[in-house]
């Protein structure tokens, strides 16, 4: 090694071209490059200074790179000096082995590839330089080693009293090492039971949520009864119109809370299912407009719609993006002042729609802005005081959307200065509608349960007349729908547990019967197993009447024999409609023993 630090490369080759081109290509190394034109003048050049790593031409005149090496490794001196053939023959195995018996560590072949000769050789120069230091260290340790033993004759019980220090040291830190380690399982068992903790944890959120939802879906049900129940009589009283429109509002805000609660439950679980079809963007719009049309009136917002007159086709679930583009909607009707200006554009843009809803409202924040889509973030007014709602509208938007393939943006100049949605879905020709279809009518082949019977006929429901039965635990949902079915025209039976419902079922023989799960003594799912084991019970159209309504909830029900799957709170118009499509059935009579049986 030279005083700059840098080792020597000897270079051999019989062509001057060769040689310019190793050292070109190895200049980068920043290290000597010594050149020698033949085997001999290389064992010259090696007896007169150290080399790192020799680069040996296989062919040459007079003495070929075999030979070279050979002599070279014969030399003490040089007989763990590595050595890398450079040849532009193909090479055998058997010239291989014969390199490497000779001292070769390695083959480049010509023409030589810069990067891998560079690569190479740098590598062989890194192990020179650590042996180098390796030595170096060897001769010092060597060193101190002799002035130990000079030291050790003198200084015996100096060193005896030393050591006894340096075991008690070690045997400290070794029991701090052992503390230190213990602490450390402690903290990772600790760790660990947190993290499962917090695993248990939000699982009992989720099944809070939903219980939650469905224990509010009890009492709805009967208060949309009532409300149904009061629209069907004549009011006289202005007040009492405004009190029951007022009261259906909030009730249909308080059931997309409901609604908005399960599907934080099924987003974190990954639960939620999309029944996909194709979808007019003009139908969607005016589907999502319709959702929010109470608020936009209620707050004297103007509506302005722009959608083409050529259809705009995506593939998607209808019903999940009415939600999502309706919540974008009630988003800019609820935080944009009274008489506010709502505008919702649509527009095809190559193989996407984007439609931009715009207001007037109070804007977003450039702080709040990255967040707007984050669960439970909630918009301020310019009062400093949160707007109403969870928070989740907008996160349920995105989510939806990205399900769909599709996403959302916000945009907004700031506080008091509006602000822009901009939905994009990917459109779709009628050949990926049917293909698509295809797929996910073979992923969805597992018999959920629909919300209302699908039919071909558009027209009207006929009013027929039924024998219906109702059981439910909740006596004012039982009660207030009994009252509207009556109503109806339809004689009604009722029964408030499972019990009383299975021998109402025996005794009257009706064409439909509406259970509750959720009842005593014997729920719903069970009541309707009974039912259909008996003949007289194979007939009756069963419709399972409950606060849950996730896809495991209708499969349940498919398979205790129920036909159809509502959720409560009850749309009686999605109840008529479905009484006014089931065929009419006549309940064959029970025989004598079909009592015995039911115990």
């Amino acid at each position: 090694m030279d005083s700059d630090g840098k080792v020597s490369i000897l270079l051999v080759d019989d062509q001057p071209a060769r040689l310019l081109t190793y050292e070109s290509i190895l200049s980068g190394l920043g290290q000597n490059l010594v050149s020698a034109r033949s085997g001999l003048e290389a064992l010259d050049k090696l007896m007169r200074q150290e080399f790192a790593v020799v680069l040996l031409d296989v062919s040459m005149p007079d003495m070929d790179g075999f030979e070279a090496a050979r002599l070279i490794h014969e030399h003490p001196r040089f007989e763990k000096t590595p050595i890398i053939f450079v040849t532009g023959v193909h090479v055998s195995e058997l010239d291989r082995l014969t390199g490497y018996k000779v001292g070769a560590v390695d083959y480049v072949s010509i023409p030589v590839v810069p990067e891998i000769l560079r690569s190479k050789v740098g590598v062989l120069v890194e192990l020179y330089l650590k042996r180098r230091e390796l030595r170096e260290l060897n001769r010092t340790l060597a060193l101190a080693n002799e002035r130990l033993a000079e030291a050790n004759t003198t200084l015996q019980a100096e060193k005896t009293r030393e050591l006894q220090m340096l075991n008690r040291d070690l045997q400290r830190a070794n029991t701090e090492l052992e503390q230190a380690n213990a602490t450390l399982q402690n903290e990772v068992a600790e760790r660990s039971r947190v993290e499962q903790a917090l695993k248990e944890a939000d699982r009992h959120k989720d099944e809070f949520l939903a219980m939650l939802a469905h224990e509010l879906r009890n009492p709805l049900a009967p208060i949309l009864n009532a409300v149904q129940l009061m629209r069907k009589k004549p009011l006289a009283d202005p007040q009492l119109v405004w009190s029951r429109d007022m009261i259906e509002r909030q009730l249909a805000y308080l059931t997309r809370l409901v609604d908005d609660l399960l599907d934080v439950s099924r987003i974190t679980r990954g639960k939620i299912n999309l029944t996909r079809e194709r979808v007019e963007i003009a139908a969607l719009v005016t589907r999502a407009v319709e959702t929010v049309q109470p608020l936009i009136v209620d707050r004297g917002h103007q509506l302005a719609i722009d959608v083409p007159d050529e259809p705009i086709r995506v593939y998607g679930d209808p019903l999940r993006l009415t939600q999502a583009l309706g919540n974008v909607l009630t988003n800019a009707a609820k935080y944009t002042e009274g008489a506010g200006r709502i505008t919702l554009i649509a527009r095809l843009s190559g193989d996407a729609v984007e439609i931009r809803v715009r207001d007037t409202g109070i804007g977003i924040s450039s702080a709040l802005l990255p967040m707007i889509f984050d669960m439970f973030t909630q918009l301020r007014n310019d009062t400093g005081r949160s707007q109403s709602g969870l928070g989740i509208g907008l996160a349920l938007v995105r989510k939806l959307l990205e399900m769909h393939g599709g996403t959302v943006t916000a945009f907004s100049d700031g506080d008091g200065l509006g602000s822009e949605f901009l939905i994009t879905l990917p459109v779709i020709s009628n050949d990926a509608v049917r293909v698509s279809a295809s797929a996910d009518s073979r992923a969805n082949g597992h018999g959920a349960l629909a919300d209302v019977p699908a039919s071909s006929d558009t027209s009207p429901a006929p009013e027929v007349r039924r024998r219906i039965l109702v059981a439910d635990d909740n006596a004012d949902a039982l009660e207030s729908l009994v009252t509207l079915l009556e109503l109806g025209g339809h004689e009604v039976f009722s029964a408030a547990n499972g019990a009383l419902a299975l021998e109402a079922a025996e005794q009257n023989l009706p064409e439909v019967a509406l259970l509750d799960i959720g009842m005593p003594k014997l729920d719903g799912y069970e009541v309707a197993r009974r039912i259909r084991a008996q003949p007289w019970g194979r007939s009756i159209t069963l419709v399972a009447l409950t606060g849950w309504g996730q896809d495991s909830d209708r499969r349940r029900s498919g398979e205790a024999g129920f036909d159809s799957h509502l959720v409560k709170p009850l749309d009686l118009d999605k109840l008529m409609e479905l009484l006014g499509r089931l065929p009419v059935k006549v309940a064959q009579p029970a025989d004598n023993t079909a009592g015995s049986s039911l115990a």
